[in-house]
């Protein structure tokens, strides 16, 4: 793939979907999707973010009971929906991650707000990561942020350790089905120079 087919696939042709084709994704697919996202930059190398990789009857009917009702039929479709949560003890990592400044998981361990701002930040972070590197491994995307956060954290995650950010629905998107792609704003409405 050359650069302009990266940033095509990418970026300028990529669709946001909300209905997907039956196929169905291989393991070896989502696990090489999560090894490539860890490489994003996270700030103190911290990689808060955990995956929930959704996919069986079970996992899908749990989780749509958390679920805003525009979404249920979403999740249904896709193939894989991803919970992109993030580890509220993440900094417990960082002596082996982040071994240049041995203090500050004590840091973060004293400061709950800073920990969670640091896991909410980064695990975004990596949540975008990981729907680039399903783009460029071919696959669709749709993320959502439309469900109830504490029914979704006490159904997957009921120790309280992990906590949601948003899910991502994976798949092969069906193209049949988008909307005319929404406008962008331009650089002078959204950047400036300094």
């Amino acid at each position: 793939m050359n650069h302009t087919d990266a940033l095509d696939r990418a970026f300028t042709q990529a669709r946001t979907h909300s209905a997907f084709k039956p196929d169905a994704i291989p393991d070896a697919t989502l696990q090489q999707l999560q090894q490539l996202s860890q490489w994003g930059p996270t700030a103190f190398n911290s990689q808060p973010a955990r995956y929930v990789f959704v996919r069986s009857s079970e996992g899908k009917q749990k989780l749509s009971a958390c679920l805003s009702p525009g979404n249920v039929a979403k999740v249904a479709a896709a193939p894989v929906t991803v919970i992109v949560a993030m580890d509220t003890r993440f900094y417990e990592h960082l002596p082996t991650q982040f071994p240049h400044n041995p203090g500050l998981r004590a840091g973060l361990e004293a400061d709950a707000a800073r920990a969670h701002a640091t896991a909410f930040r980064n695990s975004s972070l990596q949540g975008a990561y990981l729907m680039v590197a399903a783009r460029l491994l071919g696959l669709d995307c749709g993320p959502m942020s439309g469900f109830d956060a504490q029914a979704l954290d006490n159904a997957f995650f009921p120790d309280g350790r992990w906590r949601s950010n948003f899910l991502v629905n994976l798949g092969y998107g069906d193209d049949s089905q988008l909307h005319p792609r929404g406008p962008r704003l331009d650089f002078s409405e959204c950047a400036t120079f300094l």
